[in-house]
């Protein structure tokens, strides 16, 4: 993926209170940082984070964390943040194939996989972020009753997605190919800025949630 490359974003992400950096190891103490027992609730490849803060509004009892791996992106929601500051709310800039390295057993109780990038050529199918490999990391650090819910546009991704659910021996709570269109889906829905704009050209999107 090439991205524009946003001067200052580096040492705006590395300055950030609203960011936990790598020498903050909070490996299995994530419910310290935030100074309660609630839930955590994280998305890998949040973006600009518009999805995430507002869940983050809407559920105070919910700790969330915000996962991006591009600095120019996560600068767009740090902006946010300042404008908006939530206290059930950080950001990580990281590569979430380590996943399983910062956040521990059991530790995370929902993951949120939003429009994630499709690598659409097989080789690198080990890279999509609902492939058996990662189904495995999220297995680690899931709790028992934990779910991840997956949204994209990219039907091929989806069918993907259907077949690692199948293979890693996860069950589906839930699945559509046309989420708003379907009402017990759709009920509570809360819409990333990519679903606002495929959905106004006419574009399904397509969502399940699996759990092990």
């Amino acid at each position: 993926m090439r991205l524009k490359k946003i001067k200052g974003a580096d040492e705006a992400v590395e300055a950030s209170k609203y960011v936990v950096h790598e020498e903050d190891k909070q490996f299995g103490k994530w419910h310290e940082l935030f100074g309660n027992q609630n839930p955590i609730h994280i998305e890998i490849g949040m973006g600009k984070g518009r999805f995430l803060m507002d869940l983050a509004k809407q559920n105070p009892q919910v700790n969330y964390i915000g996962i991006e791996r591009y600095s120019s992106v996560l600068y767009r929601a740090l902006q946010k943040m300042e404008e908006e500051p939530l206290t059930n709310l950080f950001f990580i800039c990281m590569d979430a194939s380590t996943i399983h390295q910062v956040f521990a057993p059991r530790e995370v109780a929902r993951i949120y996989l939003n429009f994630s990038d499709p690598w659409p050529k097989d080789r690198h199918a080990k890279r999509r972020l609902t492939s058996v490999e990662y189904l495995k990391r999220y297995h680690i650090i899931l709790t028992p009753e934990g779910l991840v819910e997956f949204k994209t546009d990219n039907e091929a991704l989806f069918d993907f997605t259907l077949e690692s659910v199948a293979a890693a021996g996860w069950k589906l709570s839930g699945c559509t190919r046309d989420l708003h269109h379907d009402l017990q889906m759709n009920q509570g829905n809360v819409m990333t800025e990519y679903e606002e704009r495929f959905s106004t050209k006419g574009n399904p999107i397509y969502k399940l949630i699996a759990y092990r």
